[in-house]
């Protein structure tokens, strides 16, 4: 691990750090095991959770399907809500407890699915409601007390990396705020990544989930290093435990995947190639920010959905605004990636030779990770900044304070973050170009 400049400078250092991972199942063809595999956990009934979009595929349905020569029954829940709310989840919740008990959970969709199927899978296996697990300061984080349900994570967008991860991620609507629940407990027993699913994926969806892909991967790169923490007691450590080798290898991994295929798979949606590279370079950076942990742009973002006001996305449904996740954490990337820099460079600057190989450094070095972002987002028609997304300077102040209620996040940051620095980041995000 190269050195930084971090202003962390714990008494006692860590010396040890944590990696955590699904089973993996990879490759055309992988969700036509899905029964067999539930078989071997002794499954008799199974939950498939997925979203009205999804279920109009097929996809879940035969996922379902395919349970029956296994003897598992299988029952199709397509109520999962695009950018899920605390609303949804509870609807989706009581669906469960109403037509339960279950013996698995199988998620067939993008990371909203996925999403759902863990607070579901969560709270039919222990008691209380989503605000007792929700982080703080926003609930009261709590951790769940009895043992989770087998759960299949299968993805249909190359984005969210859920299939991977233990955090579930919502919007509390009377707050205005995205926040999640993480828990090791909430990772997937096993994430089943067929790239044939993602093949419906429009361009909107894709150009967004994949600066999703990215932002996981860029962020854990350049998180701070676990060795600037204090050292922890066994019962105190968390999945974010920051920068770390295996972290950094999924990360650079996905970094270089992403730079032959990102625009092609935008671009020309048929290409199996780029695909099936996407959802590899997805499932990569998860592995890799499930564990070192994400931290400014992702906790810029969850305000950014969070207060949505009249954005309608292209080839998103239609029927109300929001800001796709994936979105909203590119929207201030270039900023903060220009405000850290000083914490790494060297990490920055081979971020931005890995993302994109043939660019040529700038004669400001901290310029050369910003400007590989713009030229991207630019290339795959991203929104360029908040301003073009329905915010203005008078929101600031409330963007700024949705970021700092997301101090699990900003805890992995490299370097110490102010008020002011996130006021500075927001408002130089205003229009990126």
């Amino acid at each position: 691990m190269s050195a930084t400049s971090s202003t962390y400078s714990p008494a006692n250092p860590e010396s040890v750090f944590t990696y955590g991972a699904p089973q993996l199942k990879f490759g055309h063809g992988a969700s036509d095991e899905i029964g067999y595999d539930l078989s071997l956990t002794g499954a008799k009934r199974v939950l498939v959770v997925t979203d009205p979009g999804v279920a109009s595929t097929g996809h879940p349905q035969r996922v379902a399907d395919q349970m029956g020569q296994f003897a598992i029954e299988a029952v199709v829940f397509d109520g999962a809500h695009v950018e899920p709310t605390d609303e949804s989840l509870q609807h989706a919740v009581d669906w469960a407890r109403e037509h339960g008990p279950w013996d698995a959970i199988v998620a067939v969709g993008g990371g909203s699915s996925i999403d759902t199927a863990k607070a579901v899978n969560l709270l039919t296996t222990n008691p209380g409601g989503l605000m007792d697990y929700i982080n703080k300061p926003v609930g009261e984080g709590r951790a769940p007390v009895n043992p989770l349900n087998p759960l299949v994570a299968v993805p249909t967008t190359t984005g969210t990396g859920a299939e991977s991860t233990t955090i579930c991620v919502l919007d509390v609507l009377e707050l205005k705020v995205k926040t999640g629940i993480s828990h090791a407990r909430l990772r997937p027993t096993m994430a089943v990544v067929d790239p044939a699913l993602t093949r419906t994926q429009p361009a909107g969806v894709t150009a967004a989930s994949g600066m999703d892909i990215l932002c996981h991967a860029l962020e854990s790169y350049t998180a701070r290093p676990y060795t600037t923490f204090e050292h922890k007691r066994p019962e105190e450590r968390v999945p974010y435990c920051g920068a770390n080798p295996i972290a950094d290898m999924w990360s650079e991994k996905a970094m270089t995947l992403l730079a032959g295929s990102f625009r092609t798979a935008v671009r020309h949606g048929e290409d199996e190639d780029a695909r099936g590279a996407m959802a590899m370079a997805a499932t990569f950076a998860g592995m890799g920010f499930g564990n070192a942990g994400v931290h400014i742009p992702h906790a810029n973002a969850y305000p950014i959905a969070g207060r949505v006001k009249d954005f309608h996305p292209k080839d998103y449904p239609a029927d109300e605004p929001m800001v796709p996740h994936g979105m909203s954490v590119a929207l201030t990337a270039p900023e903060a990636f220009r405000f850290t820099f000083d914490a790494d460079p060297e990490r920055h600057l081979r971020a931005a030779r890995l993302l994109d190989p043939r660019a040529e450094q700038p004669d400001d070095p901290a310029e050369f990770l910003p400007t590989v972002l713009t030229a991207l987002m630019r290339d795959i028609d991203i929104p360029g900044g908040i301003g073009a997304v329905g915010y203005d300077e008078g929101d600031v102040p409330d963007l700024v304070d949705g970021t700092m209620k997301q101090q699990r996040l900003l805890a992995t940051a490299p370097k110490d973050v102010t008020e002011d620095d996130v006021a500075g980041i927001f408002r130089r995000s205003l229009s990126l170009w």
